[in-house]
């Protein structure tokens, strides 16, 4: 895709705290946020992210749970998102998540294509991921392992992810 495409993608991913935010169990996770979140403010193909009064998203509620937190981000494409996530710090606490969040069996990340410009609500990223959840991959939410085109955008392919930090198809 170009820089002229009239779509971004967006990515929501919700994640169940093991324990409070400032327990000693979560100080790795927590002590990583600023670096991580600022990793991504400079990579390549990063347009935007959901912060809360704390610069993170923390402090912002989901789907009425206190114990889920939520990441919600707009990509220039799903190669830009992809480059940022298995590299660097963010692969980092991605290989540690089993330390940080519960596992879970329902979808927790959701993708989805959005015009230029728009940010995304925590009310979208949650409809997102009830219909991820509902019907499985569609173009109106997807992963990462089961990509849709934007709307008039060509095809692309899948993108080969590391077995042991891809997101549950």
């Amino acid at each position: 895709m170009t820089e002229a495409n009239p779509y971004q993608l967006a990515q929501v991913n919700i994640g169940r705290l093991k324990a409070p935010l400032n327990s000693p169990q979560l100080k790795a996770f927590v002590d990583n946020l600023d670096p991580v979140n600022a990793d991504a403010d400079n990579a390549d193909g990063f347009v935007w992210r959901l912060e809360g009064e704390t610069g993170d998203a923390t402090d912002i509620a989901v789907f009425g749970d206190e114990w889920l937190i939520i990441n919600m981000s707009v990509w220039r494409d799903t190669n830009a998102l992809t480059a940022y996530m298995y590299q660097g710090r963010h692969r980092e606490m991605l290989a540690r998540r089993r330390e940080f969040f519960e596992r879970v069996q329902e979808a927790m990340v959701a993708l989805w294509w959005v015009p230029a410009g728009h940010r995304p609500t925590v009310a979208e990223a949650e409809s997102r991921l009830l219909h991820l959840r509902t019907n499985g991959p569609t173009p109106y939410a997807f992963t990462l392992r089961t990509p849709f085109p934007a709307q008039g955008a060509e095809q692309f392919t899948a993108l080969a992810i590391p077995d042991d930090l891809g997101c549950p198809a």
